[in-house]
């Protein structure tokens, strides 16, 4: 097991937990559990939070195929670079209020996830929680797709697997709790998190870039020797 993956993965997922805080909480808050016997509520929750971690494992394995692509080829340093300027770029756009990147895909994508969401909501059973968790984690997210962009970098399906798993998993704790104890954190404190937020996502962007610059750093940034990525072993 890659404790560094593993551990980027959860302090990302912590730190953007926050921003699931504003961003989600609608939907955390709106979960049919707060009249259920407790067992069942606590059930219902874990069944939630266990529908996006799906979904962000699912999409691991998506982004590690192509990262072990990469990796093979031998451009693991460059994608890395690459994939931080886009981080902060992606940010820049945030901060300037801007979108950037727009794509009208996506757009109708989030329109029919919301309406899902919707529909699965009048349903308040046990399995339509772990459905309204799956596609929560298919809503459009800029943390998610900086998580991905990591998942990418890590070079191989395993470890894109592992990243988004501990991704969802570091947000787990605050999106249990607000949907357990309800609006535990108030507007104020929400908006001191959000603030705080472009600073974390800027060190992401800065370690990406750093992880591909082979400065032979511990845990920032390896060396990486591009010559035996290339080599291929047939037997």
């Amino acid at each position: 097991m890659s404790w560094g993956i593993m551990i980027s993965g959860l302090a990302l997922g912590a730190i953007s937990s926050f921003h699931c805080v504003g961003m989600c909480g609608p939907i955390a808050f709106a979960l049919p559990v707060q009249l259920l016997p407790q067992q069942q509520k606590v059930i219902g929750i874990i069944l939630y939070n266990l529908g996006r971690i799906t979904t962000y494992s699912l999409f691991g394995l998506i982004v590690g195929l192509f990262g072990r692509q990469i990796f093979i080829a031998g451009y693991q340093q460059v994608f890395s670079i690459i994939a931080g300027i886009l981080v902060l770029i992606v940010l820049a756009g945030g901060i300037l209020q801007r979108k950037i990147i727009r794509i009208g895909f996506i757009e109708r994508s989030k329109i029919r996830l919301q309406k899902l969401v919707a529909e699965q909501l009048k349903r308040k059973s046990l399995l339509s929680m772990f459905t309204i968790g799956m596609a929560n984690g298919f809503l459009p997210c800029g943390l998610v797709y900086l998580a991905l962009t990591a998942a990418m970098a890590a070079g191989s399906l395993q470890n894109g697997i592992l990243f988004m798993t501990a991704y969802g998993a570091g947000t787990l704790p605050a999106m249990f709790a607000i949907s357990y104890f309800g609006a535990m954190i108030n507007l104020t404190t929400r908006n001191m998190i959000k603030k705080m937020l472009p600073y974390g996502i800027a060190i992401v962007g800065i370690l990406l870039i750093l992880r591909g610059m082979n400065l032979n750093i511990p845990y920032v940034s390896p060396f990486f020797d591009n010559s035996s990525a290339k080599v291929i072993i047939c037997h």
